[in-house]
């Protein structure tokens, strides 16, 4: 008697040779589990290489700038004679000797001082304080600044916003008060401009910030 076509079907399904329309019910559901495992562990590997492979962005560079005037004067560069005719105007002026000119602006409590070499080229330039010798109204600040833009009075903030961190910092004096000299080499930007500028200033206290007492540009090292 031929056997049943049920039989036969189960007889296929258990011998190994399984038409996939008549066993489907069975086996590829497992089939598809296992595959949409085996395709999500690939896709998380994949992820995690590419996230080691990407690359990590550089931290960006620290803000500098170099200086190449004080006063409207350029060390190295310019003449004493320059610094006569840009400033005898001022109040006084006195030569401490024959390498160095000085002018002060009493009434701003200002100084500016420059020193030359044998030819009369200007080396160092120098804007600070100096004491009170006259009854001033109040005016306008000094007219001795560096070519961006700093001078004396103002806060160490501006010092940090045009130039950014100084190269070092060590504490100082002045008259007994306590101060913090900021120190700048500028060899980085190249031998024809000014090589250091120092800008010497009052320390932050009682939530006060440190004002720049003084500023110093030089040609060479100091």
């Amino acid at each position: 008697m031929p056997s049943s076509p049920s039989a036969s079907h189960r007889t296929s399904c258990r011998g190994g040779f399984t038409p996939p329309r008549l066993c489907s019910g069975r086996r590829l559901p497992r089939a598809s589990r296992g595959l949409r495992r085996a395709l999500s562990l690939s896709l998380i590997a994949a992820s995690s290489m590419l996230a080691q492979q990407k690359p990590t962005p550089k931290p960006a560079a620290a803000h500098r700038a170099n200086e190449l005037t004080l006063a409207g004067l350029r060390p190295g560069h310019d003449k004493v004679t320059r610094a006569a005719s840009l400033y005898n105007s001022i109040d006084s002026k006195s030569s401490t000797n024959d390498s160095q000119t000085v002018w002060k602006d009493s009434c701003r409590k200002q100084l500016l001082a420059v020193d030359y070499d044998g030819d009369k080229r200007i080396q160092v330039i120098r804007a600070g304080y100096v004491p009170l010798t006259a009854d001033c109204v109040s005016l306008p600040p000094g007219p001795w600044k560096t070519g961006l833009g700093l001078r004396v009075t103002d806060a160490t903030a501006k010092v940090l916003q045009l130039y950014g961190p100084p190269d070092s910092k060590s504490p100082s004096t002045r008259d007994g008060q306590p101060l913090e000299l900021w120190y700048y080499a500028f060899d980085w930007a190249g031998p024809d401009v000014p090589q250091v500028m120092e800008v010497l200033c009052t320390r932050e206290q009682d939530g006060k910030p440190g004002r720049v007492i003084e500023i110093t540009l030089a040609a060479p090292s100091l």
